[in-house]
């Protein structure tokens, strides 16, 4: 059985769980974050920029 998620359903999880871990860790690097996020989620480099723009237009 294949898992295929639809078209930016990675990015969704990124995202949560990038917030999920600031939420736990305020202290953590933002940077160090999402290229985590984007190796565990298997991100290419623009959604990393999205979600830099993401989080720092946010906050």
């Amino acid at each position: 059985m294949t898992n295929i998620l639809p078209e930016g359903e990675q990015l969704r999880k990124a995202i949560k769980w990038i917030s999920d871990e600031r939420t736990y860790n305020p202290g953590a690097s933002l940077s160090g974050l999402i290229g985590e996020a984007c190796l565990k989620f298997d991100l290419p480099p623009k959604d990393a920029e999205f979600i830099m723009r993401f989080f720092t237009e946010k906050d």
